[in-house]
């Protein structure tokens, strides 16, 4: 079965073929680093690490790309609201480029709790504003922009295919029912690439551009940064549902404008919503749980990341604390039947991670299990079906231990729960003056996280690793074991 994807241009589920050969470039919208990520953020960065895992284990080579929004966002999509940034620093009393470096450490905390791989280029837009200087004037050279009061737009009426990505009818749209009218604009839905007169006193992210001292616009970063890093045409684009209408609707229209190249990425990938009790997650009104929240009342990082993978990510899905028990009692059920195995086979699973799978588990009843799973994520990256091959193979008696725990770490390659790691019997360090040291270290540790040295805390964290010691962050204490 070929490896397909929900594409939002066309609103249906296509045979992924790559540009080039053995090649995916893929870019995934990230953060804007004016507070901390809530979980329903952190959901479409799970879902990007699934889709690029699973994209490696058929064989691509991935280059995934992840901007940081550190400039340029207001709280309103179209140009409208409160400037996220600068609200933020005045909130907690720090300048922009504080409250920017202290949420893009806490966003990558978080993303290295849930287990999702590091992007192979982190692109901030403070460090690419001559990126996009260079994009909108090719944008202008070209003939879709005008210039009004000091700000430059972005006219969609000389963009034919606008709105054809979230298939959008404009004429049904009335301006001013749900957004603020920017008086300055011919169209409303037209949009702001260079900002040099801002609403907001004393702009403190400013440059020269050839329009004068001012700001870059939400939606031109992504743009300049993704040809920038995967050139003018690209494979994946992937975001959440809400910037279907507009973020990346514009995003479309401005990079075609400055090309010419139709389309400019070929596949979109959109994640649902995840949503409280009272609707959808808002950092802005405080409805919002962190990663952390869910720490301190007891739960695992990867127990939410289960509970994210029982559901397909085009699904909508409502979070409740009895649902994340349930996951959690779940993976914990997991982790006793690998345990079981484990036992069986008398080695450690570790060992087994590493071993190349052989002949005769392909040709056997484990080997069927693994099959089904591949094709789970190869249709649309199916994570249930996929959750349902992993327990069947440790249910099925008829798989022996290796071949189940084989299966199992094949199958944890995709889906990130760690399960050689969480499994492994703890071993006694004999040597008080070892038991000292490592104990040393995680004390220090715990100071760098109090001083919000986070680089210094990961890095106590893998030279523990490397030494072969895993630390387990609980609600009150870290514990070690040796793994």
């Amino acid at each position: 079965m070929a490896f397909t994807l929900f594409n939002t241009l066309g609103r249906t589920v296509q045979p992924f073929e790559p540009l080039k050969p053995g090649k995916v470039g893929f870019y995934g919208c990230g953060p804007t680093v004016y507070n901390y990520a809530h979980i329903g953020n952190l959901r479409a960065y799970v879902v990007h690490d699934i889709l690029v895992r699973t994209l490696r284990r058929v064989g691509f080579e991935v280059t995934h790309v992840m901007n940081i929004t550190d400039v340029g966002h207001l709280s309103g999509d179209n140009d409208e609201g409160d400037d996220k940034m600068l609200k933020s620093a005045e909130e907690r009393g720090k300048t922009v480029w504080e409250v920017a470096d202290l949420y893009t450490q806490r966003f990558f905390h978080d993303t290295q709790r849930l287990n999702i791989q590091k992007p192979t280029v982190i692109c901030k837009a403070t460090e690419h504003i001559a990126d996009m200087i260079a994009l909108i004037k090719r944008i202008e050279e070209r003939g879709f922009t005008y210039l009004v009061a000091g700000n430059l737009y972005f006219d969609i009426t000389k963009f034919a295919a606008y709105g054809e990505l979230g298939r959008l009818r404009l004429e049904d749209q009335k301006a001013g029912a749900r957004i603020e009218v920017d008086q300055n604009k011919r169209n409303p839905h037209d949009f702001v690439l260079w900002f040099t007169k801002s609403k907001f006193e004393n702009q403190a992210m400013v440059w020269d551009s050839p329009w004068g001292k001012g700001y870059p616009g939400w939606h031109i970063e992504c743009s300049a940064m993704s040809i920038k890093y995967l050139g003018e045409t690209f494979d994946i684009h992937a975001g959440g549902i809400d910037h279907v209408p507009i973020h990346h609707t514009n995003e479309i229209a401005q990079s075609e404008a400055a090309t010419g190249k139709h389309p400019w990425v070929r596949y979109w990938v959109h994640n649902e919503f995840l949503v409280l009790d009272k609707g959808k997650m808002s950092k802005s009104t405080g409805s919002f749980l962190t990663l952390q929240a869910l720490i301190d009342a007891g739960y695992d990082p990867l127990d939410y990341r289960y509970f994210l993978l029982g559901a397909h990510y085009r699904s909508q899905v409502q979070f409740s604390y009895e649902a994340l028990t349930g996951a959690r009692n779940a993976r914990k059920s997991l982790l006793d039947r690998i345990r079981e195995r484990v036992k069986v086979l008398g080695t450690s699973l570790s060992w087994l991670r590493n071993k190349p799978l052989p002949p005769s588990f392909t040709e056997g009843k484990g080997g069927t299990y693994l099959a089904a799973f591949n094709a789970a994520l190869d249709d649309d990256l199916a994570t249930p079906r996929g959750l349902a091959e992993l327990w069947g193979i440790l249910r099925d008696p008829a798989v022996s231990a290796e071949d189940a725990l084989l299966g199992v770490c094949a199958m944890d390659e995709v889906l990130g729960l760690n399960l050689a790691e969480a499994v492994e019997t703890p071993v006694p360090v004999e040597s008080p003056g070892l038991r000292d040291s490592i104990e040393a270290l995680i004390a220090e540790r715990a100071a760098a996280k109090k001083a919000r040295d986070f680089a210094r805390a990961d890095q106590i964290r893998q030279t523990l690793k490397e030494q072969g010691i895993i630390l387990e962050d609980r609600p009150t204490e870290t514990v070690w074991r040796c793994g």
